[in-house]
């Protein structure tokens, strides 16, 4: 299960312990931008980049950037249309 912390309509969720230990939580992020209200802006911080998570999103018709913020440390943006 993926515990997001809000700020307003911001999202933020931190994988990087789950990616730690191996686990890809792909398919619980996906469903957590699913049901997302609109508007919610979804901040996620990664280990990698994750192409596959971005085309995930993608083929459910969200876009979604990539931002390397430092060694391991990722962060993909996208908002809930």
């Amino acid at each position: 299960m993926l515990e997001a912390t809000y700020n307003g309509n911001v999202a933020t969720i931190d994988v990087r312990p789950q990616m730690r230990r191996g686990e890809h939580p792909k398919n619980e992020i996906v469903q957590f931008v699913r049901e997302a209200k609109r508007g919610t802006v979804v901040e996620l911080h990664m280990l990698w980049a994750a192409p596959p998570l971005v085309a995930a999103l993608e083929a459910i018709g969200v876009n979604a950037i990539v931002n390397e913020l430092g060694p391991d440390h990722y962060r993909l943006m996208c908002v809930v249309l």
